[in-house]
């Protein structure tokens, strides 16, 4: 990784770990004090064996971890922290309480080390940060799900962690509680200036919770940044395809009236970044964020409207509630995407099989060189 944030000296999280078996590895990340990082990427890529390596629960072949400045694993160097001594607090899927525990001695057995009415005190003072006062003494079965993710929480904070770990927190609770308990860690994370990762695999859940996300495949780091730079700027055709991202086109550079356009089917779209310094007839991948598709209004001339303008058919309209998902195929057979507001969608008489214009933001579009859209991957012609 070329991020500056690996160089050193580096007070958050720092992560480069390397083997090819048995579970390959070839993932690089780093977090900075009171960031949050997502990890994200299907079954099998990795997160959880990443967070174990983080935690001193798993040693890999190769690699090196360092935290607040520490170094906590080093493979060339044969030096390895051991789990109690890294002051990692982690928060396992199935929360790991111990069920002849009541919740208030949950969260004190990382606080062996104080006397008696400290421990009990602290206990207090955390159960109020997650908001179960008063709930100290009963037992995990007697606490609701979202109850027990809040006592598993406390209990990995308790111990003044260096770095925060979160493997699936919220996936065994219901759709409301895991949208209330998403609002509550974004709240506690003002109280805590350290490293957070969190493994998951909703990416909606990423984008919201997380300053940065890293991408992985089969055990591979594809791409970290923020949110808004990995959905507008993926940095591959498999980056975008995991972030579960659509209009994903194969165009031709070329020259039109002494300017660079990127052509595509019939079309010669405008670009505002990346043509220049391209060979003409070099074939290269682009991507539309659907944000970046601006429909024409029928009844009054829309904005942008002369930026790339196309003419495609309406061809797929899924209503969603108060969202309708659009699919245009463009007159060469490609596909293009987006949501609407299903009002809008009414308003503009969209229906299968209508004519519909739109225009391309030139800003939006996103050259991929050196990289190509496998027919395996992606439905355009769906």
């Amino acid at each position: 990784m070329t991020d500056s944030r690996m160089a050193e000296p580096f007070q958050g999280l720092c992560v480069a770990v390397d083997q090819t078996r048995p579970i390959p590895l070839a993932a690089e990340f780093a977090c900075q004090p009171g960031e949050l990082l997502a990890l994200v990427g299907p079954s099998g890529s990795g997160k959880t064996t990443l967070l174990r390596t983080i935690a001193g629960l798993y040693r890999p072949q190769s690699g090196r971890v360092a935290c607040a400045g520490d170094v906590w694993f080093d493979a060339e160097g044969k030096h390895s922290l051991s789990p109690q001594s890294r002051q990692v607090g982690m928060v396992f899927q199935d929360y790991a309480l111990f069920p002849h525990l009541t919740a208030s001695q949950n969260i004190q057995l990382p606080l062996r080390h104080l006397a008696q009415p400290q421990r009990r005190e602290q206990a207090e003072q955390w159960l109020a940060k997650v908001r179960l006062e008063g709930l100290g003494e009963r037992y995990p079965n007697a606490l609701s799900g979202g109850q027990r993710q809040r006592v598993a929480l406390a209990r990995a904070l308790a111990r003044d962690p260096k770095v925060l770990l979160l493997d699936e927190p919220f996936s065994a609770v219901d759709q409301v509680t895991r949208r209330r308990l998403q609002r509550e860690l974004a709240l506690l994370r003002q109280q805590i200036d350290i490293p957070i990762v969190l493994v998951t695999h909703d990416l909606e859940e990423a984008s919201a919770l997380a300053d940065q996300i890293c991408v992985l495949h089969n055990g591979v780091s594809l791409q970290q940044g923020t949110p808004e730079a990995l959905f507008s700027r993926p940095s591959s055709p498999l980056v975008a395809r995991l972030l579960d991202r659509h209009n994903l086109f194969e165009g031709v550079i070329v020259e039109v009236e002494g300017e660079r356009r990127l052509q595509w089917g019939e079309s010669c779209l405008e670009v505002a970044d990346g043509l220049n310094g391209l060979p003409l007839g070099e074939s290269v991948t682009w991507y539309l964020p659907p944000s970046d598709i601006v429909l024409h209004r029928r009844d009054r001339p829309s904005q942008g409207e002369r930026e790339n303008p196309i003419t495609a058919t309406v061809s797929e309209l899924v209503v969603l509630g108060g969202i309708t998902s659009v699919s245009l195929r463009a007159n060469h057979g490609d596909m293009l995407r987006f949501d609407i507001a299903t009002h809008a969608a009414r308003r503009n008489q969209l229906t299968c099989g209508a004519v519909v214009n739109v225009s391309l933001l030139a800003a939006g579009i996103h050259l991929m060189r050196g990289h190509r859209v496998r027919a395996d991957a992606h439905d355009k012609r769906k």
